[in-house]
């Protein structure tokens, strides 16, 4: 087995470096008015469809845009420009077609980079000849900075320190939780790494097939490492506990595998069933991105299943510690028994369970308020980082030509006569006298003729809920008005609508997604426990996990809360794929800790099922499994709630915004849901609710199959 992981890691390694990657950040939205406007460029203006960057020159220390010592240099280097590979057109600012391309005040202008090829095929090589070609003019007078697509994607920093902060921090909570036992601690690590090195590369080969945005693969990594590393916590951790009650290190890996093993299954098929939920929502970016990451989450459900009790056999007596094998040599076994603080919490939490379940909802919904008002969008370089080429391009851009000039829209229509033409120039007059319009540019005609595009410049920037009213304004009452009598069919496209459309079509589809999930998840819960209340719970608390996740993504990301202390740049509205993403994987870790949680209280529950005839035994019977449960499995469960809060947050640390929201709002789901949650409200709902925990009519029983997680099967009275 040990082999087999080993050669299959090398083996994907080298196909990826053979063949390499193909991304795809291109979005198409089948139904959408930007995607019409795409569509028709495509087909008749090839040159305006293909991805379009931006050269942004400052005049330094006095000097003007069309000062010598500024002219000449930027002159030359866009000369470098037009001359790198895949440049289609290059429209200087001290050309005849550029010459609005000066801010007023001349001391900002842009040079306009086509290429010839849509987003997804400029290379990062490419994109860097750019770069360099164009900062050659960088001189006293001259600052140059560069945005655009294409431009970002090259600037982008891989997930490197921030992996390797969490593989540090995650290291540290399992020496705490295995009581210093280096080998054990090292193994749930060695597990997710090899996971996550053929997850990768496969991924760089699934981008051949599949539409595959690049920020799948650093998804994935974030969210292969959170899982993978407490995957092999709860294995590793109930291997050790079955050695110190006196098992043979193989019977110990055996009931570990059984046990665990069976929690760890049927968390990932969760994980991965809510991932592959995104391709119903019928978005061609998220395909890609929801395959990649369920690949990497069955993967290192694999190795934990396999790869981790293969390598748990060659450690032997090496699982525990020096102290531990010293105490199990004097004392002998000793069983699994609930004691110490987590017993005291576990007692606390049935004492006062009403008083517990109040406080801790109360606590759960205020934090999930601020979901009421989340605001989807795309993150613009306005929250780059300051020193990015990006950033200062949108800073520079705002500040000579106004915010707008970061988000245009294209105007685009078929015009294929004179009538037509003249209705549409008609059209953008209308436009540009509609308040929060900056200006518009005239009409260019494509070279078959049929199709007529004008640039609309909003007075606002990308992110701004004016801007978003705007492309409202213009669909839902100019356009009409033009339409009318006039034969003329007019698109607003461009990257802004194009992003305003995308967060309106996961919105309006998000409700039949967590529908669906949600469904999933509770039967496959029913099959496990045998149970109604139990799923049904759990579906609602994992809900109000989600509530809690996105709540503190608005505050944060888009209110602007203690930005400073978690390393984050702007305010702006989310990215709309975050909460389907986050939605997805969150309920699986949800899930995850339910099942481990729930297990140990049935496992309880099972053990003491003799001694309880009458309805107050039962009563007692239910408070003491809750509790001898929630004791024994609250030291597993906040050991892996903090190496998931560490390796989620730790990608705070990078500066891209999409891998910032997704670690911050999983990182404090996951505290809410392990502190709050399954360590308050789940167990003191259950003990209220008493022995129906367990209920379930027999005529459903006969027909739900039966996925114990308990070796032996469940049995039920």
């Amino acid at each position: 087995m040990l082999a087999f992981w080993l050669v299959a890691a090398v083996v994907t390694l080298a196909l990826s470096q053979l063949y390499g990657s193909r991304y795809n950040e291109s979005v198409s939205l089948p139904g959408t008015d930007s995607q019409a406007a795409v569509d028709l460029l495509t087909h008749n203006f090839p040159s305006a469809s293909g991805e379009a960057d931006q050269v942004v020159i400052e005049a330094l220390g006095g000097a003007r845009i069309r000062s010598s010592s500024v002219r000449d240099p930027v002159t030359a280097a866009l000369r470098k420009v037009a001359r790198v590979h895949n440049v289609e057109t290059v429209v200087s600012p001290y050309s005849v077609r550029g010459a609005s391309q000066i801010s007023q005040d001349g001391t900002v202008a842009f040079a306009t980079v086509t290429w010839s090829t849509v987003s997804a095929d400029v290379t990062q090589t490419d994109a860097l000849h750019l770069i360099d070609a164009a900062k050659s003019a960088d001189g006293p007078d001259v600052r140059i900075s560069l945005g655009g697509r294409a431009i970002t994607t090259e600037e982008s920093a891989g997930p490197g320190v921030s992996v390797a902060v969490g593989v540090v921090a995650a290291l540290v909570i399992l020496l705490i939780v295995f009581g210093g036992a280096l080998f054990a601690s090292l193994m749930p690590l060695l597990t997710a790494i090899i996971a996550l090195v053929i997850g990768t590369s496969t991924i760089s080969l699934l981008s051949h097939a599949l539409d595959t945005p690049s920020v799948s693969r650093d998804l994935a990594v974030l969210i292969g490492l959170g899982v993978g590393v407490d995957y092999g916590l709860f294995i590793t951790s109930r291997h050790r506990s079955a050695v110190k009650a006196g098992r043979s290190y193989a019977d110990a890996a055996q009931e570990a595998v059984n046990t665990s093993g069976r929690t760890v299954l049927f968390a990932g098929i969760t994980v991965c069933i809510a991932l592959l939920g995104q391709f119903a929502l019928g978005v061609n970016f998220l395909y890609g991105l929801s395959a990649a990451s369920a690949l990497t989450v069955a993967l290192t459900m694999a190795t934990a299943l396999t790869f981790l009790p293969a390598v748990l056999g060659f450690l032997g007596p090496k699982v525990l510690s020096r102290r531990e094998r010293a105490a199990l040599a004097a004392a002998g076994p000793s069983p699994d028994e609930a004691a110490g603080p987590w017993l005291r919490w576990a007692r606390l939490v049935e004492v006062r369970s009403a008083y517990v379940a109040v406080a801790a909802l109360a606590v759960v919904v205020a934090i999930a308020l601020p979901t009421f008002s989340l605001r989807l969008g795309s993150s613009g370089a306005n929250t780059d980082p300051p020193s990015s080429t990006t950033h200062q391009a949108y800073t520079a851009l705002a500040r000579g030509f106004g915010p707008g000039f970061n988000g245009p829209f294209q105007l685009v229509s078929e015009v294929s006569t004179p009538a037509q033409r003249a209705s549409f120039a008609s059209f953008l007059k209308a436009a540009a006298a509609t308040p929060g319009v900056a200006r518009v540019t005239r009409a260019i005609v494509s070279p078959n003729r049929e199709v007529s595009l004008a640039v609309l410049y909003p007075d606002t920037g990308p992110g701004a809920k004016a801007t978003v009213s705007l492309v409202s304004t213009l669909r839902d009452r100019l356009i009409p008005a033009a339409e009318a009598g006039s034969g003329l069919k007019i698109h607003v496209g461009g990257a802004t609508p194009t992003n305003i459309d995308f967060s309106r079509v996961l919105s309006d589809k998000l409700p039949l997604f967590i529908a669906v999930v949600v469904i999933l998840a509770f039967l496959l819960l029913m099959a496990v426990f045998h149970s109604v209340l139990i799923p049904l719970v759990a579906a609602v608390m994992n809900l109000l996990s989600v509530g809690a996740a996105l709540g503190a993504l608005n505050a944060v990301f888009t209110w602007g809360w203690a930005q400073g202390a978690l390393n984050i740049n702007g305010t702006g509205p989310v990215d709309a794929f975050i909460p389907v993403l986050l939605f997805s994987v969150l309920f699986g870790l949800s899930m995850d800790y339910e099942v481990f949680l729930v297990g140990r209280i049935q496992e309880e529950w099972h053990r003491r099922r003799e001694a309880a005839a009458g309805r107050v035994q039962r009563v007692r019977r239910n408070h003491e499994a809750v509790t001898l449960g929630q004791a024994k499995s609250g030291r597993i469960i906040a050991g892996a709630a903090g190496i998931m809060i560490l390796v989620f947050g730790s990608f705070l640390i990078g500066d891209q915004r999409v891998l910032q929201e997704f670690g911050f709002g999983l990182a404090f789901a996951v505290l809410v849901d392990a502190l709050i949650i399954r360590g308050l409200l789940v167990p003191a709902l259950m003990h209220l609710i008493g022995p129906v925990n367990w209920a379930m009519p027999a005529w459903l029983r006969r027909i739900v199959p039966n996925f114990s997680i308990e070796a032996s099967g469940s049995v039920h009275d």
